[in-house]
């Protein structure tokens, strides 16, 4: 609780019942970007907790501002600030199990527990009063209670007040650097080689392949079974030569092909929904007439602009990886084919986030003007934690490849 001359903030959880309203209009005041110029809206469809909830455990907060109007008695509160917060156990790094005699070591996951905060916002009214770091510190209260080990971020490099609020102000540090890769989906369908046969596992299946082949991945979580059960999650699907037979995870583990790739695809279309605003007639009339052209002309595969200009869904793909000199065309097949499955769900664009050192990050097709790079930074939560078998996550060098978990896109 913090006093502002007869106001005071206070620092308390999300009430559906009575804060809903209040908090989808601090939602609406705090557009992502410079004042007049394009800017990025989210429509959390009426349930601002939609972008934490398939998480394992989860909380949200708001910051209250009460006017006492100079006695003890409350006259007015308004919601000024709100952030989300969710805990997970995830991988942090590998450690080397002995086999039997003469056997190979065998990598095995080191797994720690993670919290992750995400939709932190305060009115453009009352910043530069300390409430964003009061409700950073509150969540990690919550966070130290439950028992996790660190706390990350996800922001925006050029967000400079976010990132000067985490670094210099809350003991965060710069940790990876991912790409996002955004693509917009056209009124064409893109090409998937016939070479290839893309297989639709089941949850049992995509679980199997994710655990055995994925699960020493940085930031891959344990409770990936969770995830690939969601009713959320569109399918989890595996490109294959066109003459494999496909006869279930155990074979293909124990035998796979030369070449092959996986890729989920998580429907962030039923959670919320993005708009640019700020657009001009000029730009937005430029964008309707490529849609004209590529509807009428489907068979040019001439690019196009979607709809975004108006509130669009998105597909999130997620866990992509696999194996062979021709892995990333493989990839780059099944990403046609989710591109596809956008456009039968009128999409307007999909996405995925990678590591900066995956090869991918090359090979899925995506528009720079569209993408654009993360910045993670990563806090040890608690220093009576011993170091185990990796040491302290945050000197960790970064991995090939991370696991980006579809639940808090």
């Amino acid at each position: 609780m913090a006093e502002n001359n007869n106001k005071v903030v206070m620092i308390r959880e999300y009430d559906p019942k009575i804060d809903r309203e209040r908090v989808e209009q601090v939602e609406s005041s705090c557009e992502v970007g410079p004042n007049g110029e394009l800017s990025l809206y989210t429509d959390l469809l009426g349930d601002p907790i939609c972008r934490v909830r398939n998480s394992p455990a989860y909380l949200m907060l708001v910051a209250e501002m009460v006017d006492n109007g100079g006695d003890n008695e409350r006259k007015s509160a308004d919601i000024v600030g709100m952030i989300r917060g969710c805990i997970k156990t995830v991988t942090c790094g590998t450690k080397f199990s002995r086999g039997k005699s003469g056997d190979p070591m065998k990598p095995m996951p080191v797994f720690t527990k993670l919290a992750y905060i995400l939709g932190l916002r305060v009115s453009p009214f009352h910043r530069r009063m300390g409430i964003g770091l009061k409700l950073v510190q509150r969540m990690e209260e919550w966070f130290g209670d439950n028992g996790a080990e660190y706390s990350y971020i996800a922001t925006d490099d050029a967000n400079e007040p976010s990132v000067s609020l985490f670094t210099d102000k809350c003991g965060y540090s710069k940790f990876r650097n991912p790409s996002v890769l955004v693509h917009p989906v056209f009124a064409h369908c893109l090409p998937v080689s016939n070479r290839v046969r893309i297989i639709k596992l089941g949850p049992s299946d995509s679980e199997s392949i994710y655990r055995r082949r994925f699960s020493t991945t940085e930031f891959f979580p344990r409770d990936i079974d969770s995830v690939v059960n969601n009713q959320l999650n569109l399918g989890t699907f595996l490109a294959v030569p066109r003459k494999y037979i496909w006869g279930g995870s155990d074979k293909f583990l124990s035998d796979p092909p030369v070449n092959w790739a996986i890729m989920s695809v998580w429907n962030c279309k039923a959670v919320f929904k993005l708009e640019v605003k700020g657009a001009s007639k000029l730009r937005k009339g430029f964008a309707k007439t490529t849609r004209i052209l590529d509807r009428v002309f489907p068979f040019l595969r001439l690019p196009s602009l979607p709809k975004i200009f108006s509130p669009f869904g998105l597909h999130m793909l997620y866990g992509l990886g696999g194996s062979g000199p021709l892995y990333t065309k493989f990839a780059k097949d099944l990403f046609g084919f989710a591109h596809n499955l956008a456009k039968e769900c009128k999409c307007g664009v999909v996405a995925t986030e990678v590591s900066s050192e995956d090869p991918l990050k090359l090979a899925i097709p995506h528009w720079k003007v569209l993408s654009f790079t993360d910045l993670w930074c990563i806090k040890r939560l608690g220093e009576d934690y011993s170091d185990g078998s990796v040491g302290d996550w945050r000197k960790s060098q970064p991995g090939l490849s991370i696991f980006v978990d579809p639940r808090e896109f």
